[in-house]
């Protein structure tokens, strides 16, 4: 009897660890099969979800991407699997280094071969040269158009299999490839016809696409910043398009510009663990919390490790890049959003309707021209603004500041300094940020109760 129980179980444990996935699990890893063959290098051939080969380029793929390396297929893995992006591979023969593909001149020719029905003929004639503007100011290359005949990149727009056994997907997911510099199909840039082409941000912009596949038809491979022109995933940007990054990249192939224009790129994405970082806002919105520095924000949930950063844009097109302020009424389920003079409504990730609206609809004189940092205080139900020197109590409940308002920072919360950059309320805490400074003061004891490093919340 011992022997044949034992053996039903082992036969029960071997069918339970074989039973077959459900439709919705075998689409997602054939999904991330298919992904990580064209951007990672996984061989072809059968994979299973245990294979060590796969285990390693989802691997490989988190650590590109900065999100926590775990090699499990996790949600955050496959929203990004998700997500409109090059059809280059993020790794392999594109590297800048140590193949080092360039051209062996720097005057090139394109032609465009045709044109997308999107958009009117001079509109994409418009988008590509001023494409190649960007990467040409910045570099001694000089990009030619030509008519007719074989030029050193050759543009076409081209759906599914278009001719050079790369095919496209459809609408969303491979939005372009290019190849590197070299002959026959080197330089060469497609672009999915059957995406819908725009010169806004209504559809996806030919210019910004355009602008990122030249990168890659000049010698540049993926970046793995998120703000970097380079980066793999798509986002719209009205913004000058390079970052540092791209810049440094490109002119360690070329050089600069023997007569160099007047550009400013973009800084590159903040380190969190930089010893100095500071932060523009903190926010909670639904049990995460949201960290604002410059062009992006770090999302920290309770169940991820690591914290995840994005573009503002990215999430959020209609807001400023620069983010001044920012705080949660979980009663109201809304998150403030403060850039300059107006502010932004969340619903979760939604943008509220009827925002963006002016701060001083708040009550704020017209003299104070942005809010540095706001807190919302639940057990009180009011929000303190803080600006410059100063800070406001707003009343939620009533809509109205409250009289006697401002008062002095520093006399109220000694400890803290003159001025700060965020506030956030947690556990009966206020946290105040300034500078590379955390200071986390006890809003009943009225001091300061311990000092740290602003990026301590981020786990540096």
């Amino acid at each position: 009897m011992e022997m044949t129980g034992l053996l039903f179980l082992l036969m029960a444990a071997h069918s339970a660890f074989t039973m077959p996935l459900s439709t919705e699990d075998t689409d997602k890893w054939l999904q991330a099969e298919r992904y990580l063959r064209k951007f990672y290098g996984l061989p072809v051939g059968l994979q299973s979800r245990r294979s060590n080969s796969m285990e390693t380029k989802i691997r490989e793929m988190q650590s590109f991407f900065k999100l926590q390396v775990t090699g499990e297929l996790d949600d955050n893995t496959l929203e990004l699997m998700n997500k409109a992006r090059c059809g280059v591979p993020d790794v392999g023969e594109y590297n800048l280094f140590p193949r080092n593909l360039k051209w062996q001149s720097n005057n090139l020719t394109f032609r465009i071969v045709n044109y997308t029905p999107d958009l009117k003929k001079k509109e994409v004639d418009r988008a590509i040269r001023k494409a190649f503007n960007i990467w040409s100011d910045v570099t001694p290359l000089t990009l030619k158009k030509i008519f007719k005949g074989n030029a050193d990149i050759m543009i076409s727009f081209g759906t599914k299999e278009h001719g050079d056994y790369n095919p496209f997907d459809g609408p969303n997911g491979l939005l372009a490839h290019a190849y590197p510099p070299g002959k026959d199909i080197g330089g060469d840039t497609h672009f999915d016809e059957d995406e819908h082409w725009s010169m806004d941000s209504s559809e996806y912009n030919l210019f910004l696409v355009a602008t990122h596949e030249f990168g890659h038809a000049l010698g540049l491979s993926h970046s793995n910043d998120p703000g970097a022109l380079m980066y793999p995933v798509y986002s719209f940007s009205k913004d000058y398009p390079l970052a540092e990054d791209d810049v440094m990249g490109i002119q360690a192939l070329y050089g600069p510009n023997p007569n160099p224009k007047k550009v400013n790129p973009k800084p590159d994405a903040p380190n969190k663990c930089d010893p100095m970082l500071g932060f523009d806002a903190v926010t909670e919105l639904r049990g995460e919390t949201i960290i604002f520095k410059d062009r992006f924000y770090w999302r920290l949930h309770p169940q991820m490790l690591e914290p995840e950063q994005t573009l503002i844009k990215s999430t959020w097109p209609s807001i400023p890049n620069k983010v001044d302020a920012a705080y949660e009424n979980p009663e109201k389920d809304l998150v403030f959003i403060f850039s300059g003079i107006k502010m932004w409504a969340l619903n979760g990730y939604n943008l509220v309707e009827g925002y963006p609206k002016y701060i001083h609809k708040l009550g704020l004189p017209k003299t104070v021209r942005k809010v540095d940092a706001a807190v919302h205080i639940q057990d009180t139900g009011k929000t303190l603004l803080f600006t410059d020197e100063d800070y406001w109590s707003y009343d939620e409940s009533t809509g109205q500041m409250d009289s006697g308002y401002p008062r002095v920072i520093e006399t109220d919360f000694p400890g803290v300094g003159d001025e700060v950059d965020a506030v956030s309320h947690i556990h009966g805490y206020l946290n105040f940020f300034r500078d590379h400074l955390q200071f986390e003061y006890s809003y009943t004891s009225r001091k300061v109760m311990g000092i740290q490093r602003s990026n301590s919340i981020l786990n540096c």
